[in-house]
Protein backbone atom coordinates (compact mmCIF):
# COMPACT_ATOMS: atom_id res chain seq x y z
CA UNK A 1 0.00 0.00 0.00
CA UNK A 2 1.00 3.61 -0.30
CA UNK A 3 1.78 5.73 2.72
CA UNK A 4 2.32 9.42 3.26
CA UNK A 5 5.16 11.17 5.02
CA UNK A 6 4.44 13.73 7.74
CA UNK A 7 4.48 16.59 5.23
CA UNK A 8 1.88 14.94 2.97
CA UNK A 9 4.27 13.81 0.22
CA UNK A 10 3.35 10.51 -1.36
CA UNK A 11 6.14 8.04 -2.06
CA UNK A 12 6.37 4.90 -4.14
CA UNK A 13 4.87 1.62 -2.96
CA UNK A 14 4.59 -2.01 -4.12
CA UNK A 15 1.41 -3.98 -4.75
CA UNK A 16 1.29 -7.75 -5.34
CA UNK A 17 -1.34 -9.50 -7.45
CA UNK A 18 -2.18 -11.24 -10.71
CA UNK A 19 -1.53 -9.39 -13.97
CA UNK A 20 -4.05 -9.08 -16.80
CA UNK A 21 -3.68 -7.10 -20.04
CA UNK A 22 -0.09 -6.13 -19.20
CA UNK A 23 1.78 -3.79 -21.55
CA UNK A 24 5.12 -3.31 -19.81
CA UNK A 25 8.04 -3.06 -22.25
CA UNK A 26 5.94 -1.86 -25.18
CA UNK A 27 2.84 0.32 -24.88
CA UNK A 28 -0.76 -0.42 -25.75
CA UNK A 29 -1.33 1.77 -28.81
CA UNK A 30 -5.07 1.16 -29.31
CA UNK A 31 -5.74 4.78 -28.28
CA UNK A 32 -3.13 7.05 -26.68
CA UNK A 33 0.05 4.99 -26.16
CA UNK A 34 0.17 3.74 -22.57
CA UNK A 35 2.07 1.20 -20.47
CA UNK A 36 -0.52 -0.50 -18.30
CA UNK A 37 -1.57 -3.48 -16.20
CA UNK A 38 -4.85 -4.53 -14.62
CA UNK A 39 -3.65 -5.98 -11.32
CA UNK A 40 -6.17 -8.35 -9.70
CA UNK A 41 -5.99 -7.97 -5.92
CA UNK A 42 -8.04 -9.06 -2.91
CA UNK A 43 -11.35 -7.30 -2.14
CA UNK A 44 -9.95 -5.38 0.84
CA UNK A 45 -7.10 -3.89 -1.20
CA UNK A 46 -9.45 -3.04 -4.08
CA UNK A 47 -11.87 -1.30 -1.71
CA UNK A 48 -9.05 0.76 -0.22
CA UNK A 49 -8.00 2.02 -3.67
CA UNK A 50 -11.59 2.63 -4.76
CA UNK A 51 -12.38 4.55 -1.54
CA UNK A 52 -9.40 6.82 -2.26
CA UNK A 53 -10.65 7.58 -5.79
CA UNK A 54 -8.49 5.30 -7.93
CA UNK A 55 -9.76 3.22 -10.86
CA UNK A 56 -10.73 -0.36 -9.96
CA UNK A 57 -12.17 -2.58 -12.72
CA UNK A 58 -14.49 -5.45 -11.90
CA UNK A 59 -13.17 -8.40 -13.91
CA UNK A 60 -14.25 -12.06 -14.02
CA UNK A 61 -11.01 -12.89 -12.16
CA UNK A 62 -11.75 -10.35 -9.39
CA UNK A 63 -11.26 -6.64 -8.73
CA UNK A 64 -8.30 -5.09 -10.56
CA UNK A 65 -6.39 -1.94 -9.71
CA UNK A 66 -5.47 -0.14 -12.95
CA UNK A 67 -1.84 1.03 -12.97
CA UNK A 68 -0.55 2.89 -16.01
CA UNK A 69 1.95 5.32 -17.47
CA UNK A 70 1.16 7.42 -20.51
CA UNK A 71 3.97 7.48 -23.08
CA UNK A 72 3.40 11.09 -24.12
CA UNK A 73 3.90 13.75 -21.47
CA UNK A 74 3.61 17.53 -21.51
CA UNK A 75 5.62 19.64 -23.97
CA UNK A 76 6.60 16.68 -26.15
CA UNK A 77 8.14 14.70 -23.30
CA UNK A 78 8.34 10.92 -23.89
CA UNK A 79 8.14 8.75 -20.77
CA UNK A 80 10.26 5.61 -20.62
CA UNK A 81 8.78 2.15 -20.23
CA UNK A 82 8.46 0.68 -16.73
CA UNK A 83 11.34 -1.60 -15.78
CA UNK A 84 10.51 -5.32 -16.05
CA UNK A 85 12.40 -7.64 -13.69
CA UNK A 86 12.51 -11.38 -13.05
CA UNK A 87 12.52 -13.00 -9.59
CA UNK A 88 16.27 -12.35 -9.29
CA UNK A 89 15.74 -8.64 -10.05
CA UNK A 90 17.45 -8.95 -13.44
CA UNK A 91 15.95 -6.90 -16.26
CA UNK A 92 14.05 -9.00 -18.80
CA UNK A 93 12.12 -8.35 -21.99
CA UNK A 94 9.26 -10.84 -22.13
CA UNK A 95 5.54 -10.60 -22.79
CA UNK A 96 3.71 -10.92 -19.48
CA UNK A 97 0.59 -13.00 -20.06
CA UNK A 98 -2.73 -13.03 -18.24
CA UNK A 99 -2.51 -14.89 -14.93
CA UNK A 100 1.14 -14.03 -14.20
CA UNK A 101 1.88 -13.42 -10.50
CA UNK A 102 3.70 -10.09 -10.15
CA UNK A 103 4.70 -7.24 -7.87
CA UNK A 104 4.19 -3.71 -9.22
CA UNK A 105 5.98 -0.61 -7.99
CA UNK A 106 3.85 2.50 -8.49
CA UNK A 107 3.54 6.11 -7.41
CA UNK A 108 0.26 7.82 -6.63
CA UNK A 109 -0.30 11.18 -8.32
CA UNK A 110 -2.94 13.91 -8.28
CA UNK A 111 -3.48 16.97 -10.45
CA UNK A 112 -6.13 19.57 -11.15
CA UNK A 113 -7.04 20.72 -14.65
CA UNK A 114 -9.83 23.18 -15.44
CA UNK A 115 -11.10 22.87 -11.87
CA UNK A 116 -11.40 19.10 -12.03
CA UNK A 117 -9.25 16.79 -9.90
CA UNK A 118 -7.54 13.72 -11.42
CA UNK A 119 -5.79 10.83 -9.63
CA UNK A 120 -3.79 7.91 -10.89
CA UNK A 121 -1.12 5.31 -10.24
CA UNK A 122 2.13 5.78 -12.22
CA UNK A 123 3.57 2.43 -13.38
CA UNK A 124 7.26 2.39 -12.30
CA UNK A 125 8.40 -1.29 -12.26
CA UNK A 126 7.11 -4.84 -12.42
CA UNK A 127 8.75 -7.90 -10.90
CA UNK A 128 7.61 -11.25 -12.27
CA UNK A 129 7.08 -13.85 -9.56
CA UNK A 130 5.44 -16.58 -11.69
CA UNK A 131 5.35 -15.91 -15.46
CA UNK A 132 2.60 -17.02 -17.78
CA UNK A 133 4.18 -15.96 -21.06
CA UNK A 134 1.84 -14.26 -23.50
CA UNK A 135 0.96 -16.41 -26.52
CA UNK A 136 -0.75 -14.21 -29.14
CA UNK A 137 -2.56 -16.99 -31.00
CA UNK A 138 -3.52 -18.91 -27.84
CA UNK A 139 -2.30 -22.26 -29.19
CA UNK A 140 0.47 -24.53 -28.08
CA UNK A 141 3.45 -24.79 -30.41
CA UNK A 142 2.99 -27.73 -32.79
CA UNK A 143 6.72 -28.42 -32.65
CA UNK A 144 8.03 -30.28 -29.62
CA UNK A 145 11.34 -31.83 -28.69
CA UNK A 146 11.62 -35.56 -29.34
CA UNK A 147 13.26 -38.02 -26.97
CA UNK A 148 15.56 -40.88 -28.10
CA UNK A 149 12.76 -43.46 -28.03
CA UNK A 150 10.63 -41.39 -30.41
CA UNK A 151 13.61 -40.95 -32.75
CA UNK A 152 14.21 -44.73 -32.80
CA UNK A 153 10.58 -45.26 -33.93
CA UNK A 154 11.15 -43.14 -37.06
Amino acid sequence: MCAETNNGEIYMAVLEGTAYWAFVTSPNTTYDPVYTVNLVVDNETASDFEDRGFTVKQMDEGPAVVIKRKVNGPNGMIRKAPTLLDRSLKEVDVNVGNGSKVKVKYKEWESTWNGKQFKGLDFIKMQIIDLVEYNPDGREDELTAMDDEELDDL
